[in-house]
């Protein structure tokens, strides 16, 4: 597999550099990490540590952030009858930012400029935004929909046994996919994973909204710990705790041992220059995961009883014009409404008349006009009148049209 040119391939990384200056000078490393002050001769109430940088993030927070995942990981493989789990490696690990943050490290460690990141499309606007900053280029390949959504594989594995095909880098799989709410599906992930594997080609797995699982199919795993392809897998308390202030994020990696431990060595070198992670907010990571399984429960009976009642609604609307798309997973549903309506006038329509908005489908790059995205996270009241405020606009839109 080909790293980017740009992350140095022989300079030492800094948690090795670290290592090796400790030794160099017969430094205990566990004295590195001595939080006393009054041994610096700074009285307590001047200091109340001494800073260490962690390019992974500190050592103490990722062994919490590994438990918490690996407890997870065991809960969900119970819930299927299975038994058995690995731990989570807390040196397999980088705490950052936000997921968005992870983005810009993993372009930066794949590729270099003119190299190829594949998106989902219909998909989120980020990856194309990140990878014009990080002068990558993105294609897209193309989600169908045929009752429910699934990858083009067949296009995918032409496009990377192409002559072209070596510029592919690492494709984008977001488990589950925003708007569509489509999981990855077991037989999609055994395809992508032997022709990402075949071809040298990362995973970059984005599960922010793993949890949040709504008509989803049967067998849907997260990418999160696989094995046979070079993984990077995405997470957050922003979605986790349905708070986008909660700016904390997680890349996972794993893969084949040598693609890990190489990807790792470059990876460390971008995290130290960065050192993102603040101590303020490593103080505050137990009770961040300590809310999670609550604000995940509240979130869940949310967003499915709102989806309950917008089946409802749509049932008992007599104009018919209306429908919704099959939501697995995620937040957010599509709705489907005559394509002689503009969507750009259905929007300006709410905000003008009900103080609403939505997302128009071509925000997604939608291959055709007629939808609309909208929240399943308000209020059940107040969502109520929203979904009733689309339909009243979808009928006074078509008498205009």
């Amino acid at each position: 597999m080909r790293f980017s040119s740009r992350v140095g391939s022989t300079k030492l990384n800094p948690i090795a550099r670290a290592e090796a200056t400790a030794r160099s000078q017969g430094i205990a490393l566990d004295t590195v990490n001595d939080s006393n002050p009054t041994k610096h001769g700074l009285a307590p109430s001047e200091v109340r540590g001494v800073y260490t940088a962690e390019p992974r993030g500190p050592l103490s927070v990722r062994k919490q952030l590994a438990r918490f995942l690996t407890n997870r990981n065991l809960a969900e493989l119970a819930a299927e009858g299975q038994n058995s789990s690995e731990s989570v490696d807390p040196d397999r690990l980088y705490l950052l930012s936000s997921t968005s943050e992870a983005y810009t490290w993993l372009f930066k460690l794949m590729c270099d400029p003119g190299d190829i990141v594949l998106g989902p499309k219909p998909g989120y606007p980020l990856i194309e935004s990140i990878g014009g900053l990080e002068n990558v280029d993105t294609l897209e390949y193309q989600l169908q929909f045929d009752g429910s959504w699934f990858i083009d594989v067949a296009w995918l594995r032409e496009l990377l046994e192409s002559p072209e095909g070596h510029k592919v880098q690492a494709i984008v799989l977001i488990n589950p996919n925003n708007p569509t709410g489509s999981y990855v599906k077991p037989e999609e992930r055994e395809a992508l994973v032997k022709l990402c594997g075949e071809n040298d080609v990362a995973i970059i797995a984005d599960e922010v909204f793993f949890d949040y699982s709504l008509e989803q199919f049967a067998g849907n795993r997260r990418l999160a710990g696989e094995r046979r392809a070079l993984t990077f897998a995405l997470d957050g308390f922003s979605k986790l705790l349905a708070a986008p202030h909660a700016k904390v994020g997680w890349i996972q990696v794993s893969g084949p041992e040598r693609l890990v431990v190489e990807a790792q060595r470059r990876l460390d070198i971008i995290a130290d220059d960065y050192l993102p992670f603040s101590d303020i907010i490593a103080a505050r990571m137990p009770e961040l995961l300590a809310a999670v399984p609550g604000q995940l429960h509240r979130v869940q009976e949310r967003t499915r009883a709102n989806l309950d009642r917008l089946h409802t609604l749509l049932r008992e609307d007599e104009s018919g014009l209306v429908s919704v798309l099959r939501a697995e997973g995620g937040w957010n549903v599509l709705l489907h409404f005559p394509s002689v309506i503009d969507e750009n006038d259905l929007v300006l329509r709410l905000i003008h008349d009900f103080n609403l908005t939505g997302q128009p489908g071509y925000y997604f790059d939608m291959i055709e006009n007629g939808y609309l995205a909208v929240s399943l996270l308000p209020e059940p009241d107040v969502f109520e009148r929203n979904i009733e405020a689309v339909l009243a606009t979808v009928s006074r839109e078509l008498e205009i049209v």
